[in-house]
C-alpha cells in the first residue's frame, strides 16, 4: 500500500472541515434551535439533583412546603424529557439537511467538472462517496453541537459538587485525567482506523460496480469465482480495519465504564463520611450523588466524539469531489442566425503528462460536414470534446462563429452545441422524455417523433408496448437502437454544431447512409463534425481532418486524400507497394458486388454518391453459379469486374485505369482475394462488415451532404 502523502492529507483534512462548515451554515436554523433546547435540557438536567434533594429534605422534615416541590421535580424532570425528545428531532432534520447538501455539492460539481477529472474515480467509489460517506458526514455538524452542549452536563454537575461539599468533589476529580488520557487516545487511534477501513470500502465498491457493469462479459468468459475472489481480495483487509476500529471503541467504553461507577462509588463513601459527621445532610447526599453521576457523564461523551471522527474521516472521502476542477464557462451569447463557424487555434490538450492532441489549427466553415479520421489513439475523441467544450483545452482556444467557447453561457453554449455518442446514457420515464432531454424549453411531441424518424428510430419505437410513453426500463433495446435514441435526443435539440463522435459505428451499412442522409436534409442545417471509422461516412463529408498522434496530418476531401497510401491504411485499405499516389483502391462494388446485383439495385436518389451506389451493390445477393464451386468463384470474379466497370463509370478519372486494373487482376487474385472480394457460394450474402465493406472503398464525392440543403416536403427537426 502507498503511504500516506502528510501534507495531502492535512489539505484534505481542511477541504473537509470548510466542507462541514458550509453544511453547518446550509442548517444553520435548525442547528442553531437544536443546541438551544439542548442546553435547555442540560440546564434541566442540572437543576434536577438540586430540586430533588431541596424536596427530599422537605418531605423528611414534614414541612408543607413538601407538596409544592414536589410539583417542581415533576416539572423539571417533564421538560427535560421533553427537550430531549425535541432536540433529537432537530438533530435529525440537521442530519438529513447537511447530506442532502453536501450530495447536491458534490454531484453538482461532479457533473459540473471535464469528464477526464470525473475520470479520477470510478463510479463504485463516486456512488460511496456520495451516499454512505456522504451520511456519515452530513451527521457532523449536529454531532459537534451534541458533543459540545454534552459537556455542559459534566461540567455543571462538577461545578454543582463543589457547592454542595467540596470534599465530594476533590474525590470525583482525582480520577478526571485518567479520563482525559483514555478520551485522547480514543480519539486518535480511532481517527486512523476509521480512515483507513472506510478507504478499503471505497476501493471494494469500485470492484464491485465493475463487476456488475461486466456481468455479461464474466459470464461469457466463465469467469464468475475469479471476479468474486478479485472483489472480495481485501475484505480480510476489511474485517481486519473493521475489528481493530470496533476494539479500540469498546476498549476505550470498558476503561471509562468502570473508572466512572469506581469514581461514583469513591464519591458516595466520601459523602457518607461527610453524612456521619453532620456537614451533609440526606438530600446534600442525594445531591452530590447525582451531580457526581452527571460529572461522570463526561464518558458518554466518546460516542459523540466516535461520531465526529468518522463524519470527518468519511467528509474527507465526499470532499475529494468539491475539489473537482470546475468547466469555467462565461456569459456572452452567440449572434443569431449565424452559420456554426468552428475555429481552433493552436489547441493543444495533455493529458496524464502526455500531449494528446499538438498545435491544432483547423477552420470549418459553417454548414460543412467534417469527418475526423485517424487511427486509434489520434486524438479524435478528444477533438471532438474539445469542440463541444466537453472538455477544456490546455493552450489555444476554440471558437465557434468567432466566440470563444469559454466566454459562453452554459446555457447558450448547450442550446447551440449538440453532441450524440456511440455509447449514449439515456435519462428520463419514458422514451419521448429520453429524446427530449435536454436544457431549454421541452420540444413538441411533434418534434420529438420527427427527429426520432430523422434517427431511423420511430418504426421501432412504435412496436414497443407503448410505444413513445413506454418507461426505459420496459424498453428492450439494442445497440443500434440505442445509439438512434441518442441520435434522436441529439437532432431534436440540434442547433448550429452538432458533434457525432462515432455516433452511428452500431448501425447496419444502410441504416447508417438514411440517418447522414436526414442528417443532411431532415435536421436543422449547421455544422457536423462526425468522428469517422467508416469509408462511406469520410466520402460523403465536405471535409476530413486526418488526425496523426495528435496533430492533424492532412485536410482535404476524401477523393483527394485517399491517394495518400497512408491515409488508406488508415481504414486498413491496401496500399500500393510503390507508394504511388496513382495507386487507387478498388471501388466496392469491386471488391464485393456484382454484376448481376446491378440490374437489380432500384435506382438511387438525385443526392445519392457513387460510394453509396457501390454499397447499395456489395449488400446485393448473388445465386450461387451452376457447375460447382469452381464455376462459382468464375462467376464471382467475372461479377466483380463488370461491377468495378459500372462503378468506375460514374467516377470520372477512374473510368479508365479502375477497369484495366480489374481484368489484370481478376483471374490471378488468388483464393484469398476471392474471399474478401465475393460473397459467400454458399449464402449468397455479402459477407459481415468491417468498419465499412459496404459504401467504403469508392472515393466518391467529399462535397455530398453539404450542410443546408434540405429536401422540399420534407420536415425539418428543430
Amino acid at each position: 500500500m502507498t503511504a500516506p502523502d502528510p501534507t495531502r492529507e492535512a489539505e484534505a483534512a481542511r477541504g473537509a472541515d470548510r466542507a462541514l462548515r458550509a453544511a453547518a451554515r446550509h442548517s444553520g436554523g435548525r442547528l442553531a434551535a437544536a443546541a438551544v433546547c439542548s442546553v435547555a435540557a442540560a440546564g434541566a438536567a442540572l437543576a434536577e439533583p438540586a430540586v430533588l434533594g431541596h424536596t427530599l429534605d422537605l418531605l423528611l422534615r414534614q414541612d408543607p412546603g413538601g407538596a409544592r416541590w414536589t410539583a417542581w421535580c415533576a416539572a423539571v424532570i417533564a421538560a427535560e424529557v421533553l427537550l430531549d425528545a425535541v432536540t433529537a428531532r432537530l438533530n435529525g432534520g440537521v442530519d438529513a439537511r447537511s447530506t442532502a447538501w453536501l450530495r447536491r455539492l458534490g454531484l453538482g460539481r461532479l457533473l459540473r467538472a471535464a469528464p477526464h477529472h470525473a475520470a479520477r474515480h470510478s463510479p463504485g467509489e463516486l456512488s460511496a462517496r456520495l451516499t454512505a460517506q456522504a451520511t456519515t458526514a452530513g451527521a457532523v455538524p449536529a454531532a459537534v453541537v451534541s458533543a459540545a452542549v454534552a459537556l455542559l452536563a459534566p461540567l455543571g454537575g462538577l461545578v454543582a459538587l463543589v457547592l454542595v461539599d467540596v470534599w465530594t468533589a476533590l474525590a470525583f476529580l482525582a480520577g478526571l485525567p485518567l479520563l482525559a488520557v483514555l478520551l485522547r487516545a480514543f480519539a486518535r487511534d480511532s481517527g486512523a482506523s476509521v480512515g483507513r477501513y472506510q478507504e478499503v470500502q471505497l476501493a471494494m465498491a469500485g470492484r464491485l460496480v465493475e463487476a456488475l457493469a461486466g456481468a455479461r462479459t464474466i459470464a461469457a468468459a466463465g469467469t464468475a469465482e475469479r471476479e468474486q475472489e478479485r472483489v472480495l481480495r481485501r475484505l480480510p483487509e476489511l474485517g481486519a480495519e473493521g475489528r481493530e476500529t470496533w476494539r479500540i471503541y469498546g476498549t476505550t467504553m470498558a476503561r471509562t465504564g468502570a473508572l466512572m461507577p469506581l469514581l461514583l462509588y469513591v464519591v458516595l463513601g466520601v459523602g457518607g463520611v461527610r453524612l456521619a459527621e453532620g456537614a451533609l445532610g440526606v438530600g446534600g447526599l442525594l445531591a452530590a450523588v447525582r451531580y457526581a453521576g452527571l460529572a461522570a457523564g463526561v464518558g458518554a461523551v466518546t460516542g459523540r466524539l466516535a461520531a465526529v471522527v468518522r463524519g470527518r474521516a468519511a467528509a474527507r472521502r465526499t470532499a475529494a469531489l468539491f475539489e473537482l476542477p470546475e468547466l469555467s464557462q462565461g456569459v456572452r451569447r452567440l449572434s443569431p442566425g449565424g452559420p456554426g463557424t468552428l475555429e481552433l487555434r493552436g489547441v493543444r490538450v495533455v493529458r496524464g503528462g502526455t500531449a494528446v492532441l499538438r498545435d491544432i489549427d483547423l477552420r470549418i466553415p459553417g454548414g460543412t460536414t467534417a469527418a475526423v479520421v485517424g487511427r486509434s489513439g489520434s486524438g479524435k475523441t478528444t477533438l471532438a470534446a474539445v469542440a463541444g467544450r466537453l472538455t477544456a483545452c490546455d493552450v489555444g482556444r476554440v471558437l465557434l462563429d468567432g466566440v470563444p467557447l469559454d466566454e459562453l453561457s452554459a446555457g447558450e453554449l448547450r442550446r447551440e452545441v449538440g453532441h450524440a455518442f456511440e455509447r449514449p446514457a439515456l435519462f428520463g420515464e419514458d422514451v419521448a422524455a429520453a429524446i427530449a432531454f435536454g436544457s431549454g424549453p421541452a420540444p413538441t411531441p411533434e418534434n420529438v417523433r420527427a427527429a426520432a424518424r430523422a434517427a431511423g428510430a420511430d418504426a421501432f419505437v412504435r412496436r414497443l408496448p407503448d410505444g413513445y410513453d413506454t418507461a426505459l426500463p420496459d424498453a428492450p433495446l439494442s445497440g443500434g437502437e440505442l445509439q438512434r435514441l441518442g441520435l434522436a435526443r441529439a437532432f431534436c435539440r440540434a442547433g448550429r454544431l452538432l458533434v457525432l463522435d462515432d455516433a452511428t459505428s452500431s448501425l447496419d451499412t444502410l441504416t447508417a447512409r438514411e440517418v447522414e442522409r436526414a442528417l443532411t436534409h431532415d435536421v436543422r442545417p449547421g455544422t457536423r463534425l462526425v468522428v469517422a471509422h467508416r469509408i462511406s461516412s469520410a466520402a460523403r463529408a465536405d471535409l476530413v481532418v486526418w488526425l496523426d498522434a495528435g496533430r492533424v496530418r492532412a485536410t482535404g476531401p476524401h477523393a483527394e486524400l485517399w491517394r495518400d497510401p497512408a491515409y488508406r491504411a488508415v481504414f486498413g485499405a491496401e496500399t500500393d507497394p510503390a507508394g504511388s499516389p496513382e495507386a487507387e483502391p478498388e471501388p466496392a462494388a469491386a471488391a464485393s458486388g456484382t454484376g448481376a446485383a446491378q440490374a437489380a439495385t432500384p435506382a438511387q436518389e438525385p443526392d445519392t454518391e457513387p460510394a453509396a451506389a457501390a454499397s447499395a451493390l456489395a449488400l446485393a445477393p448473388v445465386p450461387p453459379a451452376a457447375g460447382g464451386p469452381d464455376a462459382q468463384r468464375s462467376a464471382d470474379s467475372d461479377a466483380a469486374a463488370g461491377a468495378a466497370r459500372a462503378w468506375t463509370g460514374r467516377t470520372g478519372s477512374e473510368s479508365t485505369a479502375a477497369p484495366e486494373r480489374a481484368r489484370a487482376e481478376g483471374p490471378e487474385q488468388g483464393p484469398d482475394a476471392e474471399s474478401a472480394a465475393a460473397p459467400s457460394p454458399r449464402t449468397g450474402v455479402a459477407p459481415a462488415e468491417g468498419p465499412d465493406t459496404g459504401a467504403s472503398a469508392g472515393t466518391g464525392s467529399a462535397a455530398a451532404g453539404g450542410g443546408g440543403r434540405r429536401a422540399p416536403g420534407r420536415e425539418t427537426v428543430r
